[in-house]
């Protein structure tokens, strides 16, 4: 069986190696994606334990992300529904306060190519700042909390989401709406799109 352009653009992203030089743990891709998948996941890039797996969102983050959308890990890893496809591929390095931003080497070279091979996209969850100017960059508001906010404003193709991470344990106590009023619109639509 011939192999999609998907496939083909997958295969040269693992072995991918512009920025390796900047990376402090060498390069290693980490995505998720498949032509079927209705939601995209656009996340900012892999941690440590992500690094060290190989597989998106596996660490604490990825268990939060999970129950906001109300799905359980075969579910999550099922690339036929859920692609991954964060604005770098690979670990970053850590800086003073976490992680350090994702290398912009990935989205220049890869990103626009790989999201044009996946036409079935219903939802794109764009998670943290990062995602949010590259997805969001015509509409986003002056901050990440006042776009996750007006979240209608871009419903339904579009969620700004905060990072899931544990680091944001303060900004979900400040904003219990987020939680109380988007997660159930969220799930309702996660679980229509993979299992319609």
């Amino acid at each position: 069986m011939k192999n999609s352009i998907l496939d083909t653009i997958v295969s040269d992203v693992r072995k991918c190696t512009l920025c390796e030089a900047e990376l402090p743990l060498g390069a290693r891709p980490v995505l998720q994606v498949d032509e079927q998948a209705k939601i995209l996941i656009a996340g900012q890039a892999p941690g440590i334990r992500v690094h060290e797996s190989g597989v998106p969102f596996t660490d604490p983050s990825g268990d939060r992300l999970r129950q906001w959308m109300g799905i359980d890990n075969d579910t999550f890893y099922d690339a036929s529904k859920i692609a991954i496809l964060p604005m770098g591929f690979c670990y970053p390095g850590t800086g003073k306060s976490g992680d350090l931003p994702p290398r912009p080497e990935c989205a220049k070279a890869w990103r626009s190519e790989i999201l044009a091979a996946m036409p079935n996209i219903e939802l794109i969850l764009v998670i943290g700042i990062y995602a949010q100017k590259w997805h969001m960059s015509e509409v986003k508001q002056k901050n990440l909390t006042e776009t996750v906010r007006n979240w209608r404003d871009y419903w339904p193709e579009l969620l700004p989401l905060p990072h899931p991470s544990p680091r944001n344990n303060i900004w979900l106590k400040k904003n219990p709406w987020f939680e109380q009023e988007v997660i159930p619109h969220l799930q309702q639509r996660v679980a229509l799109l993979v299992d319609g």
